[in-house]
C-alpha cells in the first residue's frame, strides 16, 4: 500500500535564491548584467585567440579553452535562473533537470583538468625555458584540451547515469538555484549512499589529483623563481602566475567545501553561497583576471578595435 501511495515525480520546483516578489526583478536584472557580462568577456577571450594568430601559443590556446568552459558553466545555470525570476510557474522537468547538471558537472570537471594543464604549462615555460617548445608545443597542448573536455564530459555521464536509478517522491521542491546533485538527493525515496560515494571517490580523486599536480608546479616554480637574481625578472614570473593561482583558489576552495566533504554539517544558505561561487562568480571573474594584467591580450584587443 505505501508503494502504491507514492507518486512519482518527473517535474521539479527550484525555489530559488528567494520567495520575495520586490526581490524578483531586481535580481533579474543583477543576474542578466552578470551573465552578460561573463559571455562578453568570455566568449571575446576565446574569438580574440582565435582571431590573432600571435596568440596561437599554449598558453592562449589554454587561457581561451577555460573561457569557453566558463561560459558553459555559466550558461548550464544562468538562463534558467532568468526564466524563475520573471515567472511564477518555477517548474523544471527531470530530464530538463539532468541535462542541466550534466553541462554543469561536464564543464566544472573540465576546469579542474585544465587548471592543472595551465599549471603545467608555467612549470614548463619558467623552469625550463629552453625546452619549453618541446615540453609544451601546439599540438601537445591542444592533445590535452581535448583529453581535459573529453574526461570532464565522461565524468558528468558516470553521476547523470546513476541519477537515472533514483526515483523522486518526497517532494516537487529543489530548494536551490539549480538542479545541483546533494539537493536531488534530498529529495529522492531511493537510497543515494551509492551515489553519495561515486561522488566522494570520483570527485574528490580528480580534484585532489588536479590539485596536487597545481601544487607541485607552482612548488618548482617557486623555487625557480627565487633563485632569478633580478629582481624585474622575478616580477615578470610572479606576474604570470598570479592570476592563475587567484583563479585556482577560488575554484578549488569551493569546490573542495561542496563536493569533496558532502554532508560535512554545512548549511544549505552556505552551500548556496559556495555554489553561486563557481556557478556564477569565478566564470564572471576569470576573463578580467587573466586579461586585464595581460599586455599582449590588451594590445591584440586594441588591434582588432582599431581594424
Amino acid at each position: 500500500m505505501a508503494e502504491k501511495n507514492k507518486t512519482l515525480v518527473t517535474e521539479f520546483v527550484l525555489t530559488g535564491l528567494t520567495d520575495l516578489p520586490e526581490l524578483q526583478t531586481p535580481l533579474f536584472l543583477l543576474f542578466l548584467v552578470i551573465y552578460l557580462t561573463t559571455m562578453m568577456g568570455n566568449i571575446g577571450l576565446v574569438v580574440l585567440v582565435w582571431m590573432d594568430s600571435h596568440l596561437h601559443t599554449p598558453m592562449y590556446i589554454l587561457l581561451s579553452s577555460l573561457a569557453f568552459s566558463d561560459a558553459l558553466t555559466s550558461s548550464s545555470v544562468i538562463p534558467k535562473m532568468l526564466v524563475n525570476f520573471l515567472t511564477k510557474n518555477k517548474t523544471i522537468f527531470l530530464l530538463e533537470c539532468m541535462a542541466q547538471f550534466y553541462f554543469f558537472g561536464a564543464s566544472a570537471t573540465t576546469e579542474c583538468f585544465l587548471l592543472a594543464v595551465m599549471a603545467y604549462d608555467r612549470y614548463a615555460a619558467i623552469c625550463n625555458p629552453l625546452l619549453y617548445p618541446v615540453r609544451m608545443s601546439n599540438r601537445l597542448c591542444k592533445q590535452l584540451v581535448f583529453a581535459s573536455y573529453t574526461l570532464g564530459f565522461l565524468h558528468a555521464v558516470i553521476h547523470v547515469g546513476l541519477l537515472f536509478r533514483l526515483t523522486f517522491c518526497k517532494s516537487l521542491r529543489i530548494h536551490y538555484f539549480y538542479c545541483e546533485i546533494l539537493q536531488l538527493f534530498k529529495i529522492s525515496c531511493t537510497d543515494t549512499s551509492t551515489n553519495t560515494l561515486v561522488i566522494l571517490i570520483f570527485s574528490g580523486f580528480i580534484q585532489t589529483f588536479t590539485f596536487m599536480i597545481i601544487i607541485i608546479s607552482y612548488a618548482c616554480v617557486l623555487s625557480a623563481i627565487l633563485k632569478i637574481k633580478s629582481e624585474k625578472g622575478r616580477s615578470r614570473a610572479f606576474s604570470t602566475c598570479s592570476a592563475h593561482l587567484l583563479s585556482v583558489s577560488l575554484f578549488y576552495g569551493t569546490l573542495f567545501l561542496m563536493y569533496v566533504r558532502p554532508g560535512s554539517g554545512t548549511t544549505n544558505d552556505q552551500d548556496v553561497m559556495y555554489s553561486l561561487f563557481y556557478t556564477i562568480i569565478i566564470p564572471l571573474l576569470n576573463p578580467f583576471i587573466y586579461s586585464l594584467r595581460n599586455k599582449e591580450v590588451l594590445g591584440s584587443l586594441r588591434k582588432i578595435i582599431k581594424k
